[in-house]
């Protein structure tokens, strides 16, 4: 069984790769419009941005208006990664030392608490619930069980110490059977967000970099 929970992962790993490199090939069906006007600008300099200088919270009005949601969202995002890694360990038989366990587990724990603390404010707000879909608990939900399980597993678990390679902590039983959940689910969720975000921002870029109406850094308003 321990040796069929990492096939699972693994397994369900490439599914979901598999359906989310599909689901953006298939955008590519709708053609591309042609553009008459010259460019103004370069596209790079607008992907350039819409990693770098864009991603900033005084680059947006959302995260400006918001600065404690919008750094909840950053631990919360670190923590999805410092998550994915540690599975990624356990996966494959490495074993961590005591400093990046210690590491991951303050990423996971920050991570855990941030996406809880976002899930309690969409169900307490009037505004956010009106908002809300299932999927956006669901997926919260998810993540935040993986998040969880992954700090104590941290404790516990096979990338802790290892014994056998055909022995599991429970915690790491678990671990693995909720991510295998979280890959099938992420194709049809919103958690998809995590893979179309950098094609949609490597888009948006182009397009708006194309044309030369990229926000102004200070010193050129």
């Amino acid at each position: 069984m321990p040796l069929f929970l990492r096939y699972g992962v693994a397994l369900s790993f490439f599914i979901c790769v598999a359906i989310l490199s599909f689901e953006i090939v298939s955008t590519l069906a709708f053609g591309k419009r042609s553009r008459f006007a010259q460019p103004k600008a370069s596209g790079l300099r607008g992907v350039l941005y819409a990693f770098g200088r864009g991603m900033m919270p005084w680059e947006k009005e959302s995260a400006a208006k918001h600065p404690l949601t919008y750094f909840a969202g950053v631990a919360y995002h670190a923590g999805i990664f410092a998550a994915l890694f540690y599975l990624f360990c356990v996966a494959l038989f490495i074993e961590l030392g005591v400093l990046t366990l210690f590491l991951l587990r303050l990423l996971l724990i920050l991570g855990f608490l941030s996406g809880s603390g976002l899930l309690l404010r969409r169900a307490l707000s009037s505004r956010m619930r009106k908002l809300s879909s299932p999927d956006d608990y669901a997926s919260n939900l998810i993540v935040d069980g993986v998040l969880l399980l992954a700090a104590i597993d941290t404790y516990f678990g096979s990338a802790t110490h290892f014994g056998s390679v055909t022995h599991l902590a429970s915690t790491t039983w678990l671990l693995l059977l909720v991510s295998i959940i979280m890959f099938l689910y992420i194709p049809f969720g919103k958690i998809r967000h995590c893979f179309f975000f950098f094609y949609v921002r490597v888009l948006l870029g182009q397009f708006y970099g194309r044309r030369g109406v990229l926000p102004p850094r200070p010193h050129e308003a």
